[in-house]
């Protein structure tokens, strides 16, 4: 079974696959990386991942590897957490660590932004009918409580702007 391992502090800059690739290259042809970048800059994000054959191969990495210097920053190598339904490739999963254990989002942005497109997701399914707000100012009717006085006001208005 492979095993995943979550490289972080890397450079915010132009990293590619094979430069980090060349850092495990003397662990051999079963280590596999993948740098995660923006999508609209092509930057590293700052982390990125590695898969492995067994558990054994991971720690033996995490220990040997993580510290190591990479373009002048300390990388820090984790076991990453599973992928859950619904996460896309783009790095969703985070380190095992203590923090990351219980619900807290602080110090993970990517959990906060995971946590705010499930809000924003579970608020798109309400029915456009319970919406307070409209876009067109035309669509909005008035309370038919208060219709006959907002009518009222209305022509006082109009009478006000005409005499003054």
């Amino acid at each position: 079974m492979s095993v995943r391992l979550y490289i972080g502090n890397l450079p915010k800059e132009e990293v590619e696959r094979q430069e980090l690739q060349a850092v495990f290259a003397e662990e051999g042809e079963s280590v596999v990386t993948k740098v995660i970048k923006d999508r609209k800059t092509g930057k590293c994000r700052g982390f990125g991942f590695v898969t492995v054959n067994d558990d054994e191969h991971a720690d033996k990495i995490i220990e040997k590897y993580n510290g190591q210097l990479f373009k002048d920053s300390p990388i820090k190598i984790e076991k990453a957490l599973p992928r859950t339904k619904g996460q896309d490739e783009e790095g969703q999963s985070r380190p095992v660590t203590n923090e990351s254990a219980g619900n807290s989002s602080v110090g993970h942005p990517e959990k906060a932004a995971s946590n705010r497109r499930n809000n924003n997701n579970k608020k798109s399914r309400r029915p456009a009918s319970t919406s307070n707000t409209s876009e067109s100012s035309d669509a909005v009717q008035p309370d038919p409580r208060w219709a006959t006085e907002l009518e009222k006001l209305k022509q006082m208005l109009a009478a006000q702007t005409t005499n003054g």
